[in-house]
């Protein structure tokens, strides 16, 4: 027996190709000291279930070191996991955390209107 997922929103290699695209300069505008969501991101770049497609590109894009991926987190205000640095790097920016260790999204979320 096989299990396979049918993916009814799944992209062709342009879709992709723009999906990058727009994910790099979604990321290249979130002001400093705010913050935005992977879910929040792939919604503005037209496929909001794709959240985990944006960390993917995050991650395997060399143009992303150049861009400011640590104010990137996900919907609950948790930091990527494994990555120590992006947390000194957003209290450096005036961005708070709540006890739990998420950053406090109400203070913080940048949601633009594109």
């Amino acid at each position: 027996m096989s299990y396979t997922k049918d993916y009814p929103d799944a992209m062709n290699v342009e879709q992709a190709r723009e999906f990058r695209k727009a994910v790099l300069d979604i990321v290249s505008q979130i002001p400093q000291g705010r913050v935005t969501t992977y879910g929040h991101i792939a919604t503005l770049a037209g496929w909001p279930s794709h959240s985990r497609m944006v960390g993917r590109t995050l991650r395997y894009s060399p143009e992303a070191t150049q861009l400011p991926c640590h104010r990137v987190v996900n919907a609950i205000g948790r930091t990527a996991p494994g990555w120590s640095r992006q947390r000194p790097l957003l209290e450096t920016e005036g961005i708070t955390f709540k006890p739990n260790g998420h950053v406090d999204m109400q203070k913080h979320l940048w949601e633009p209107e594109f």
